[in-house]
């Protein structure tokens, strides 16, 4: 299944319209090619309904939010939704500040996701109204481990349930879920943390995913959670002495670049719940 999956994004080459945030974007570029698919980064309100228009998906990534992009975002997701194309939220930061938490939440008030990924502490934000997080990243209590995790199923479960959209929650265990089945994924490399971008490169590769099998949105998105966490593991295994981060971030875009469809299907860890 996984590798029809990633066959269809390369034999259809989706276009990408990416809102994302600027500390990421080359990245999120690099890896929507490596994948198969095709970018466009426009945050302009001025052209992004143009831009969304000749695209086939659209991923918003609030994680550098201004008084510019912040329109662009609803101008950008009214369209899509008019137009029927398949829309991602990464709510970057959400609960970090008040801008974030409340653009995000404004933002599935007007907007319909297919989509929404994010760390726990962010989608638990997005869940209560409010909450924090460490900068970017997920708050320690609110890690997803085996001991609380079909607490967290359930309500990630829930969330989809609420907003009618697929929830992937990121970490050290994947969650991929709609309001009935849960995808339990347990691919990746603790060191992928120490890589700035691999969230919005994932969020930019999962539109595509989606993009490409619009008929099969939960299943997509599991895939290109597995293929992420699988071109981690791939790319730690060629690290040599001397590497660090950045040669690590290349690694990864390189494995999925490299990443057969053969090579998802049998490296792909998952459960379903």
């Amino acid at each position: 299944m996984f590798s029809k999956i990633l066959s269809n994004v390369r034999e259809k080459c989706p276009l990408i319209h990416n809102i994302t945030n600027y500390v990421t974007v080359n990245d999120v570029a690099n890896i929507l090619l490596a994948c198969g698919g095709s970018p466009i980064m426009s945050d302009d309100e001025g052209e992004v309904e143009e831009i969304t228009a000749i695209c086939g998906g659209l991923n918003i990534n609030i994680g550098t939010l201004n008084k510019n992009t912040i329109p662009s975002m609803f101008l950008a997701g009214k369209k899509a939704n008019e137009l029927g194309h398949k829309v991602l939220l990464d709510p970057v930061g959400a609960g970090a500040s008040a801008l974030r938490t409340n653009t995000a939440l404004d933002l599935l008030k007007k907007v319909k996701f297919d989509v929404i990924r994010g760390n726990i502490s962010e989608i638990k934000t997005l869940a209560v109204g409010s909450g924090t997080t460490k900068g970017v990243d997920a708050d320690v209590s609110d890690a997803v481990t085996e001991e609380n995790l079909d607490k967290s199923i359930a309500f990630a479960k829930e969330f989809a349930a609420k907003t009618k959209s697929v929830i992937a929650i990121t970490g050290a265990i994947d969650l991929v879920c709609d309001s009935e089945k849960c995808y339990v994924i347990r691919n990746g490399r603790a060191e992928m943390g120490k890589i700035t971008g691999t969230g919005c490169q994932l969020s930019g590769m999962t539109a595509a995913f989606i993009t490409a099998n619009p008929d099969n949105i939960l299943e997509a998105t599991a895939a290109a959670v597995c293929a992420m966490g699988l071109a981690g593991q791939l790319a730690w295994k060629k690290m040599q002495d001397g590497d660090g981060n950045s040669t690590y971030r290349n690694r990864i875009i390189d494995a999925i670049y490299n990443m057969t469809g053969k090579e998802l299907e049998e490296g792909a860890i998952y459960e379903i719940r």
